[in-house]
Order: structure tokens, then C-alpha cells, then sequence
């Protein structure tokens, strides 16, 4: 069986201004005349991983380690610096809370437009709009513009909006850190659903407890490398151990 992700050698570079600039004046001037200087900081070194279709994979590390970076590469937000990522089928990426969404709009409208950015036509989001208002629990708000909305209203509409196809992979960044303890539950329980029904859920998230409860395979991602891949219970009781070792 082929991978339905393979990153391959893949390393990320950005280039950080090191001089700081008192305005956007200030800065242009130091762009055209040359004088702008950069260092660079590669969130991600030579990765490498096989995901497997079916898989639900976790990625386990601490903030800096390259996470959302290496999610934002296989979802296409950024193209890496060097190496390859392939990818084999269709991806809903839940990446970034508010990511096509504009939020001067209601609910009711970001169905749609949320929905038109993944793909979906609006005679298909029609079919699907009572479906998702139900899912997110957010009839009573529909139309009250999203920035009135909290992170965790907001997550249950991107979520719900995301989930109502069966895609060949979700990308799932955080996606339960801002929800309540049900709705948490009712997303694990919906993307149990979807890995049972053949989608290759990859998942990031600070709770060791749900890596361990949902994930089959787990990377561990220290300062841009993988330094352990693998089963789940073998590289989380490693990672575990390295937390306890630096306290």
C-alpha cells in the first residue's frame, strides 16, 4: 500500500528581518537601497514521514518545535524550502481558527462562503446547511456576525463546516483546545467516524491524553526535526519521559 502523504527531505526557511525598523517608511527605504538584512530560521530540517491511508496520526511536541509548520506544508499553505511532499487525495484542513471566514459576516453567510472555499457548491451547502447549523449547536447565533462569536463558537463552525463530506484527510490543528468538554467529545466522536469510514485524520494537539486516546501513529517533532516516529504508546511514554527528565 502507498502513502497517502509522503514528506520527503522537506525543510522550511523563513527569513527574519534582525535590524528592527521605526516604520513601514523606514523599512522600504532600507529594502530598496539594499541595507535590509535577515536571518535565517528553519522550522523544519530534513523531515521526512509516511502516512498511511486509514491512519489517525498524531504530532506531538513542544510550541516552536515545527508542528503547525509541517501541517501548513502538507496542506499547501506553504511550499518547503527544500525536499517533497506528495499527497493523494483531498484534504480539509482545519489549520488556522477563522481561515475563511470573514467576520463582519453572520454565521449564516460564512456557511456559505467557508463552504465555497472548500469546494462545495451552494446547492450542495443547501443540502447540508441544517445538518452543520445542528452539528454546531449555534442555531440561536446565525445571524450574529463572527466577530461577536468566541474562539470556541468559532472552532464549532469551522468544524462542522469541514466535516460534513467524507474527505480522503483532515488536518486538525488545535481544533479541541478551544471547544467545552462535550463538543470535544462530539468532535472525536465525528472524526472517529470519518477514520472509520476511510479518511486519514492528522491531528495536533498539547494533550498528550488525546494523542494517546485517538492517534494509532504518533511523530515527535523537537526544534524542526523528528526526533522519534512510530506507535503511539512507544513514542509518547518516550516523549512523557523526555517532559519529566527537563522538569
Amino acid at each position: 500500500m502507498e502513502p497517502i502523504i509522503k514528506v520527503e527531505n522537506v525543510s522550511m526557511c523563513f527569513n527574519l528581518s534582525s535590524e528592527k525598523h521605526e516604520s513601514l517608511k523606514e523599512y522600504f527605504l532600507a529594502m530598496v537601497q539594499g541595507r535590509l538584512q535577515y536571518d535565517e530560521f528553519y522550522a523544519l530540517k530534513n523531515v521526512s514521514l509516511d502516512i498511511m491511508p486509514g491512519d489517525f496520526y498524531g504530532l506531538v511536541g513542544l510550541n516552536g518545535s515545527g508542528k503547525s509548520t509541517l501541517l501548513k506544508t502538507i496542506a499547501g499553505v506553504y511550499k518547503p524550502t527544500t525536499g517533497k511532499i506528495s499527497v493523494s487525495g483531498t484534504i480539509a484542513p482545519l489549520i488556522e481558527l477563522g481561515a475563511g471566514f470573514d467576520m463582519d459576516l453572520t454565521a449564516r453567510e460564512n456557511i456559505y462562503l467557508n463552504g465555497t472555499v472548500l469546494g462545495y457548491s451552494p446547492k450542495y451547502l443547501n443540502s447540508k446547511f441544517e445538518e452543520i447549523v445542528e452539528f454546531s449547536e449555534l442555531r440561536e447565533f446565525l445571524d450574529v456576525p463572527l466577530k461577536n462569536y468566541s474562539s470556541g463558537m468559532v472552532t464549532r463552525l469551522a468544524f462542522a463546516i469541514a466535516t460534513i463530506t467524507k474527505p480522503d484527510i483532515l488536518i486538525a490543528d488545535e481544533i479541541l483546545a478551544v471547544g467545552d468538554f462535550l463538543f470535544q467529545q462530539k468532535c472525536e466522536k465525528r472524526m472517529q467516524e470519518l477514520m472509520s469510514g476511510g479518511t486519514t485524520v492528522l491531528f495536533v494537539s498539547h494533550s498528550i491524553e488525546q494523542i494517546e486516546r485517538m492517534c494509532n501513529k504518533v511523530a515527535w517533532l523537537s526544534h524542526g526535526h523528528v526526533k522519534m516516529n512510530g506507535d503511539t504508546a512507544t513514542v509518547c511514554e518516550a516523549y512523557k519521559q523526555a517532559q519529566r527528565e527537563e522538569v
